[in-house]
């Protein structure tokens, strides 16, 4: 009795902390979707008026031969079945590519993803177990500048992420999207929305498109992943406060049926032991 009330401590602890982060991480993802969506628009409305004139490598699209996939899940446990699910999907993924005669390599976020590849026999390239538990824009700045650096090496044909999407504290659905090379026609979509509206964006560059774009591409890869990651973060931090949730009322529950237990056996030692003491007495008198 004593270990579970100890553990339902613990769990009830964990609740309160991981319901904490949850608030903050939904405020970040609540903040930064209107600006990732502006970004975008944006860079489909450049893109597109720019189309004739500009070539990035982070646009390129290339034969593919070696695919990368970023996949994001949590540095610790206890959290459900988050990471497995993610995890599944990612091995999915990488499977369907290896079967399209890709080389694979895994980029990890993750402690999870890190041991859970590298048990498994693949090649993890990066791994990024220090993340923060709330989204930090430094995080994602840092896996943007080392995947786009080895895919204008041409080290990486094509890059996709892995990552459990948000849409509820007790829903996370594990989804793979492309994010190396950046497809024009996919922003172009964008831009086609706001014709559709009745108005049309005529760009004037300064000092010339291909700058623009220069410094527009490499901060549009950033945001995307800042997305996956607040996605991930507040996922885990959900996820995690559900399964403790759950943990705590279990506890509070075989808690319950012990101290019934416990009160049934010492109401029978006691009993016993007047059994005896009457027993006794009669003996004597």
């Amino acid at each position: 009795m004593q270990s579970i009330t100890n553990t339902k401590q613990i769990t009830s602890a964990m609740k309160m902390v991981s319901a904490s982060k949850l608030r903050r991480a939904q405020k970040q993802i609540g903040a930064g979707r209107p600006y990732q969506e502006k970004l975008r628009q944006v860079l489909a409305q450049v893109s597109q008026s720019a189309s004739t004139e500009v070539s990035d490598p982070l646009l390129e699209v290339r034969p593919v031969k070696h695919e990368a996939f970023v996949v994001i899940a949590s540095n610790k446990g206890l959290a459900g079945g988050f990471n497995a699910h993610v995890l599944k999907e990612a091995h999915r993924a990488i499977k369907e590519a290896e079967d399209a005669g890709h080389t694979v390599s895994v980029v990890a976020v993750g402690r999870k993803v890190n041991d859970y590849f590298t048990k498994h026999g693949y090649t993890v390239d990066a791994a990024y177990l220090e993340t923060s538990d709330i989204p930090d824009p430094v995080d994602s700045e840092i896996i943007a500048k080392d995947i786009r650096s080895a895919y204008e090496q041409e080290k990486y044909d094509k890059v996709s992420i892995v990552y459990p999407a948000f849409r509820s504290v007790m829903s996370q659905i594990p989804t793979t999207v492309p994010l190396l090379p950046i497809v024009a026609d996919g922003l172009a979509g964008d831009a086609g929305e706001k014709k559709q509206e009745g108005y049309v964006v005529d760009f004037l560059f300064e000092p010339d498109a291909a700058t623009i774009l220069s410094q527009l591409l490499p901060m549009y890869l950033s945001n995307q992943i800042h997305g996956c990651l607040a996605d991930a973060k507040t996922g885990e931090h959900g996820a995690r406060m559900t399964a403790m949730t759950a943990a705590t009322d279990n506890a509070t529950e075989l808690l319950s049926k012990l101290e019934i237990s416990f009160n049934r056996a010492r109401q029978a030692a006691i009993t016993n032991e007047i059994t005896e003491i009457v027993a006794g007495a009669n003996a004597l008198s």
